[in-house]
């Protein structure tokens, strides 16, 4: 059939015409399906970031009530209060953070002020309540001066005094009680908020973590958030009054840590203390150390039966062997395990004479390879492996010593330690 030039026209339009409305119809089709595509990521996205914010504030709301300040102060001669000066007695700021008012200027504060005294603040940390009548858990090292008063801060701004209860100096951990305003005998604390208890036994490498504390002793339950950058850690610091302690199986974690913060919780993202903060690395940004958990859990567990802090105990200096130390030392046939070291004419023996080791036999250069079938390593240090037991129980050890394995039985005794 021919078509008239009229037709052949029309034709070509309607042609035209199809393929426009082919190409429009594509970009809108095409821009539909990329706009249907980002919208569930975008609200994908924005879920994610909502229900990661709500982690944090359920945890912070859950366990900063039970947060609280603990202040040092002392009747002494009035001094030039430098900005930071309060927290000589805070590891985090002498020995990490090496800020001490140089000596000079201490000595001229005194002349200049010589005969005037008043009571003032002179240290501070942090802690965290554990019962309703009022014991908190601290650093040592917060109320380690006997002639200083407490006062604890809770996080409604509510002001009491404190009695310190029991230290342990070979863990850097002190129990603490609230008392009542009313100095009457009959007058007790109760009703007070507590934190709950995490399994710090179960923490994973990479974990969400908060920590939580009276930063630079100012400002009250500072929150900052991080992760479990690595477990098993074992570092000496400086005590803040010139004596060095080492502290083995901490967790390590990136989460802010400032002067002020010691003796306050690691918690998980249940709103659970999985740790109590106590030292940081001033050389580095963010390595800080946290006490795990259910280290301190026989702590409290001791002083409600108590009143004190009863610690099992080897008596012997250790430390914790990893592969890359052991062939530092040059240690034959052994990568693992507690190794007894100490300087014997410092009086810093590696096996305390007298002591429960000492009994059982043990010497320096010994590697305490596991207690009661338990491997001691990086997870699992020597203090953690007797935790949960008692002075007066007997205990098996598998014992590296002099080229050859052995296994020896000893008697815990009572640390010394625990004041």
């Amino acid at each position: 059939m021919q078509l008239d030039s009229a037709s052949k026209k029309l034709l070509t339009y309607v042609v035209i015409l199809g393929l426009l409305s082919g190409f429009v119809g594509g970009l809108a089709g095409r821009s539909f399906v990329k706009n249907t595509d980002a919208q569930p990521l975008k609200n994908i996205t924005e879920e994610k970031r909502y229900i990661e914010e709500s982690d944090y504030i359920s945890a912070i709301q859950k366990v900063s009530p039970a947060v609280v300040s603990v202040i040092e102060s002392k009747n002494l001669q009035t001094y030039y209060q430098q900005p930071m000066m309060f927290f000589q007695g805070d590891p985090f700021f002498n020995q990490f953070f090496g800020q001490q008012v140089p000596q000079q200027q201490q000595q001229q504060q005194q002349r200049q002020n010589q005969g005037s005294t008043k009571k003032q603040k002179v240290g501070g940390g942090s802690g965290f309540i554990v019962t309703s009548d009022g014991l908190v858990i601290t650093n040592r090292h917060v109320v380690q001066d006997p002639d200083a008063d407490y006062t604890v801060v809770l996080s409604d701004g509510r002001e009491f005094k404190a009695q310190v209860l029991s230290k342990d100096t070979a863990n850097d951990l002190a129990v603490i009680k609230i008392l009542p305003k009313d100095d009457s005998g009959s007058a007790k604390v109760s009703s007070l908020p507590v934190v709950e208890f995490g399994d710090s036994d179960n923490l994973k490498v990479g974990q969400r973590v908060l920590a939580i504390g009276n930063a630079l002793g100012e400002y009250q339950n500072t929150v900052t958030a991080g992760i479990i950058s690595a477990q098993g850690r074992q570092i000496t610091a400086n005590d803040g009054s010139g004596m060095a302690e080492t502290l083995t199986g901490l967790l390590q974690t990136d989460a802010a840590i400032n002067p002020g913060n010691s003796g306050g919780p690691l918690v998980n993202m249940q709103g659970q203390v999985i740790g109590v903060n106590v030292a940081i690395a001033a050389s580095a940004n963010n390595i800080g150390f946290a006490i795990p958990f259910n280290d301190v859990n026989p702590v409290i567990t001791s002083v409600q039966k108590t009143g004190k802090i009863i610690r099992p105990y080897i008596g012997v200096r250790y430390q914790m062997l990893t592969e890359e130390r052991a062939k530092e030392l040059e240690l034959s046939g052994v990568t693992y395990g507690a190794l007894l070291l100490g300087s014997d004419e410092k009086g810093e023996f590696a096996v305390i004479p007298g002591g429960p080791g000492d009994k059982a036999g043990l010497k320096k250069g010994d590697v305490i390879l596991e207690v009661e079938g338990k491997k001691l390593d990086q997870n699992l240090a020597l203090q953690q492996s007797i935790r949960n037991r008692k002075p007066g129980d007997t205990v098996k050890l598998r014992v590296w010593t002099s080229g050859k394995t052995v296994e020896k039985t000893l008697t815990l005794g009572e640390s010394p330690n625990a004041k």
